[in-house]
């Protein structure tokens, strides 16, 4: 057997201090992924067609802010508690749906459920649909716009009689644009409380 003209190796054998600089090594690796991301993936064909036209597909959704909302609130302003953005009625733009209610200082407002558009980029949002009236005295929760729908489960009250912290009907609700009206359906099994 020959014996090797190379000393031991200093590395192999282990010591705390190299434990240590292997931990402070992933550590950095880790830090440095969770800041640097790859660009959100996309579906959606180039914002540029033949000529350079805007197409519908790099509409952005319209904004919230400076639209008025069918609400009286009195001395206090209008709240947009959620919001949710999406195509719903398939023409290549999204749409903004808001819930919305005024800004009470005490108890829990009724919310307001709105659907705002805009006919080309640039233009103001308009409010094109209102999907809940504050007037029905419904708190609007589990909100999203999913696959063209807006969906919430509405918590509301059985009778006048009923005190407004504590509502006793939840029933989830779903609207679709069809043609040329959003149509509200209730999905099976809804209960009250």
């Amino acid at each position: 057997m020959q014996q090797s003209a190379v000393p031991e190796l200093a590395h192999t054998q282990t010591r705390p201090i190299h434990w240590l600089a292997t931990a402070t090594a992933v550590a950095g690796v880790v830090a440095l992924s969770s800041v640097v991301q790859p660009g959100s993936a996309t579906a959606a064909q180039s914002a540029s067609g033949p000529a350079g036209a805007d197409t519908p597909a790099a509409a952005a959704p319209p904004s919230t802010a400076g639209v008025r909302f069918p609400l009286d609130c009195g001395p206090v302003k209008a709240v947009v508690a959620k919001k949710a953005t999406g195509d719903l009625d398939g023409d290549g733009r999204p749409e903004t749906v808001a819930v919305v209610h005024c800004d009470a200082p005490m108890g829990t407002p009724p919310d307001g459920v709105y659907v705002l558009t805009r006919a080309a980029a640039g233009d103001k949002p308009r409010l094109v649909a209102t999907l809940v009236e504050p007037a029905e005295r419904l708190t609007v929760t589990d909100f999203a716009v999913r696959a063209r729908a807006v969906s919430a489960t509405l918590l509301g009250y059985s009778s006048d009689s009923v005190p407004s912290c504590c509502p006793d009907v939840k029933t989830p609700a779903k609207w679709q644009w069809k043609g040329s009206a959003f149509v509200r359906s209730t999905p099976a099994g809804a209960h009250s409380v």
